[in-house]
Parts: C-alpha cells; structure tokens; sequence
C-alpha cells in the first residue's frame, strides 16, 4: 500500500482558502438575516421558524451531494466541480438577497443561498479526507478552521465598517434593508466566488487510483462485498418500509396534538419532519423490496444506519453544540438591541446600533476562533483530542450564559471570546476524529450524513425556541441564550464518551 503523502504548510493553505470565502457568505447570512427579516416585518416569535430554511436545505442537500461528489471523476477533479457550481449560485444569491422587498422574498432567498452554500461547503469537508494522511487531518480541519474565522470576522464587521470608516448609512426607511448591508452582501458575493477559485485552480486532486493505491484495505474489503447478498437487501427493506410507517403515525400523531391544542406553528416542523422521514423510509424499504438497491435514496438511507461507531458517538455532541449555535445565530441581535440598547424598533437609530454591534461581536468569536485554530493541534498533542474539545466547549457555555448577565455592550466582548475557543474546536475537532473512522470510498456521503447532526438541531431549535420563548419567557430573546450555554455543557460531557483511535 502506498502511503499518502504529507502536504506542505502552503498546499494546506492553499486547498483551505475556499473556506474563507465560503464562511464569508456564511457569516453575512448568520449576522444579517435576522436583521433582514426584522425590517421587513417579522416578530421575534416568528425568526426561529423564518430561519428554518437553512437546516433544511443542508439536511436535503448535503448527502445527496456527498453521495455523487464520491462518485464524480471528471476533467475538473472529484470535488472541485462541486466547488464551482456552489459558488457561482452563492455569490448570485449574495447579490439579489438584500434587495428583498417582501419578507417572504427574503425567505425564498435565504434558501437558495443556504442550499448554494452547502453544494460547495460539503465537498470542502470530504476534501480533507482526501488529500491528507491521517496524521495531518488535524492540521487540515484547523486550517480550515483558521479561515472560517478570518472570513467571518471581515463578514460580520463590513455593516459596521460601511457606517463608521466609509459613512454609508445603516439606516432606511421602514421596510427598507440599509445601504450598510447591502453594499456588505454586494462584496460577500465577489469575495465568495474568488476565494473559492483560489482553491480550485490551486489545488490539484489525485485520481481514483491514485486514491485506491493510498486504501488497499478498502479495496479489498469492497471486493469481499462484490456480490449482492439480495437476502439481505429484501430484510433491509422490510424493516425499513415498516418503521417509516411508525415514523408517519408519530408524525400524524404530533400534527393533530399541535392542532387540537392550538400550539405554535413552529411545532408542526417537528411533526413534518418525522411525516418526512417515514416517507423516505418506506420508499427506501419500497425500492429495496423490489431489488433496486444502487438508488441514491437508499444508499444514504442504509448508510445512515450503518454509521461508525464513532460516528454515532459524535452525533449526539454535534446534536447539542450546534443547537446552541443555532440559539445564538438566531436571537443574539434581538437579545442586544433590547437589553443593552434598549430598542426594537427596527428603524430607529438604537436598533440599528446594536445591530451593527452585534456583527462586531460575531467578528470577535470568529477572530478570536482563527487565532485559537492555531492551538488546537498543539493542545490536542499535549491531552487528546477529546478533552481539547470538552475544555472549548465549556468555555463557549460560560460564554453564552454570561450574556444575561452584562449590560455593557463592551463586556459582551469577553462573552465572545469563549464562544469562539468552542467555534474553533466545533469546526474541527469533530471532523479529524471522524475522518480516522471512515472508509475513504463513502468519505463524501458519510460527511453528508454527519451533517444531519447539524442541520437536526438546527431544525429542532427552529420549531421548539419561539415555542419556550412565548409560552415561558415572554419572549424575551436572551433566554435562547441560556439554553444555548446549557446544550453546550452537555455536549463537553458527552464528548468524553466518544471512541477516538488516537486517544
């Protein structure tokens, strides 16, 4: 077998720097579009479920692109073709987003620029996988976790840059997205596309071969699997067309409780969303009773199933650390504005400041994730990797829960710093510990369907928060922050459980 070569420092850099445009984009949707959505008429109760659009479009799109980005060999490489598309798509969508009239446009937006993001973000992740050793994995998620910060920081700032260093005012009239953060979106959407490029032109991927050569094992592990044990298919999908009908009976269950009680429209997410998957189940167990098993529907389906062992462990810490981001995503700007700048009018000049600060603070936790990024590999050698992770994710629950209790809006800065030592470690100690336990022939789908584990408690933070927040805490945002700080203590706690081949 050969072994697979080590990357210098600048071939890292040079395959990551996509990422910097990629979370450029990201960071102006996460800054922003509460804000977007806050002028053109949406109440704080209703932001969790305008914002559902992006988990969702991750939890469609990602595996269906890992499935095919594994399979795809063509003159532009693996992955690469997936990087270009994603990126033209985002960049348009950067353009056309902050000239929503209707809150709904805005919406349909944030969809198509979520489900752009994802075509090129994915592959980004399987990239990794790729091209680095094992024992460089590490190194490869902390780079891109350097350049997640980096560009998040210039994202999250521009609104605030825009107003006070080139005067554009953050101000409109009502209904009317300030020229701040339009001309933000405007250079999002060409830094996006450039930065991606980069990495594309840059960056050449070894052939299929090349790959087999690196995975003898593999190759002998999927050559003992040639032959189709159709018995087991026909089983597979039996038990799967029967517990997709449980899935829809929960489902219906859940939708009629939601009806008669009279609860909040956020919860049929929930209740839509287990009618959603026992479909796909029963067409999967549908298509396998029928001997169709090389679908892509199915093949997620039983891969998903099938996870690593690790893989399942580490679902359940994404599941908590991503709910917490996701409470913060959403809430942070209608937290601030109202209890430290004391304002919920969206047109008026406080509101508007706190905005801006609120992309300062989204600046600072990224910032501060691009230098900690620099220290994990280090840390994860002086302990292990688990602990590094545990350690961050603490830090970043003080961090949110400090939150209720600062009403200076220069304090909040120390908030951030903890959220961004969990944003740094988030976005790769997770990845470098999964990489290790999956076969390099389904590194695409498998990253795929990790993202379940992030879009799901995304999902579930949209249906269930606005739900908390109205029938318990009168609305008031900052207690989403709250919650956020408790799901990242238990997922520090959980992570210890997870079976790491290099602890």
């Amino acid at each position: 077998m050969t072994k697979k070569p080590h990357l210098s420092f600048w071939q890292i850099w040079n395959m990551s720097v996509g990422f910097f445009g990629i979370q450029f984009g990201f960071a102006l949707q996460n800054a922003n579009v509460s804000r977007i959505f806050q002028t053109l008429g949406a109440e704080i109760g209703n932001l969790s479920i305008l914002w559902v659009a992006a988990p969702v479009t991750g939890l469609l799109v990602q595996p269906i692109i890992g499935h095919y980005s594994d399979k795809t060999w063509s003159r532009l490489g693996r992955r690469r073709p997936y990087f270009l598309a994603g990126a033209l798509l985002a960049s348009l969508a950067l353009l056309v987003m902050p000239h929503s009239s209707v809150l709904w446009m805005a919406a349909g937006m944030l969809w198509i620029l979520d489900a752009s993001i994802n075509v090129s973000m994915e592959p980004f992740r399987a990239f990794v996988g790729d091209m680095l050793p094992d024992e460089q994995r590490t190194r490869g998620f902390a780079m891109q976790s350097f350049f997640i910060g980096t560009g998040a920081v210039i994202a999250s700032v521009l609104p605030w840059v825009m107003t006070n260093w080139l005067h554009i005012s953050n101000t409109a009239p009502e209904g009317v997205i300030p020229p701040s953060v339009r001309w933000s979106f405007y250079i999002g959407g060409v830094i996006y596309f450039i930065s991606v490029l980069w990495t594309i032109i840059t960056t050449k991927e070894y052939t299929p071969e090349q790959l087999d050569s690196f995975n003898e094992v593999d190759i002998q592990k999927q050559e003992a699997v040639e032959t189709i044990d159709f018995e087991a298919v026909m089983k597979k999908g039996k038990k799967q067309f029967v517990n997709g009908f449980f899935w829809l009976l929960a489902g219906a269950i859940l939708t009629y409780w939601f009806y008669y009680d009279k609860l909040t429209k956020d919860l049929y997410v929930l209740s839509f969303g287990f009618i959603a998957f026992g479909v796909l189940m029963i067409i999967s167990g549908g298509l396998q009773l029928k001997r169709s098993h090389k679908s892509a529907l199915v093949v997620i389906m039983n891969d998903m199933f099938s996870m690593p062992k690790t893989m399942w462990q580490l679902a359940f810490v994404q599941f908590f650390s991503w709910f917490a981001l996701f409470a913060m995503w959403i809430y942070t700007t209608p937290a601030i504005t109202q209890y430290v700048f004391h304002s919920s009018d969206t047109a008026s000049a406080a509101y508007n400041n706190g905005a801006d600060w609120v992309s300062i603070l989204f600046a600072v936790y990224n910032g501060f994730a691009a230098l900690v990024a620099w220290f994990l590999t280090p840390m994860a050698r002086l302990t292990n990797r688990k602990i590094t992770h545990s350690i961050s994710l603490i830090l970043g629950g003080l961090g949110l829960l400090s939150i209720y209790f600062i009403k200076d809006q220069y304090l909040l800065l120390v908030s951030m710093l903890g959220v961004g030592v969990a944003w740094a470690s988030i976005l790769s100690i997770p990845y470098a510990i999964l990489t290790n336990a999956l076969p390099h022939d389904k590194m695409g789908i498998y990253m795929g369907i990790f993202n379940y584990f992030i879009v799901i408690p995304q999902i579930v933070a949209a249906a269930i928060l606005g739900f908390f927040l109205d029938k318990f805490f009168h609305s008031d945002a900052v207690y989403a922050l709250i919650l956020g700080g408790i799901s990242m203590f238990i997922a520090a706690a959980l992570v210890l459980f997870v079976r790491d081949s290099q602890s």
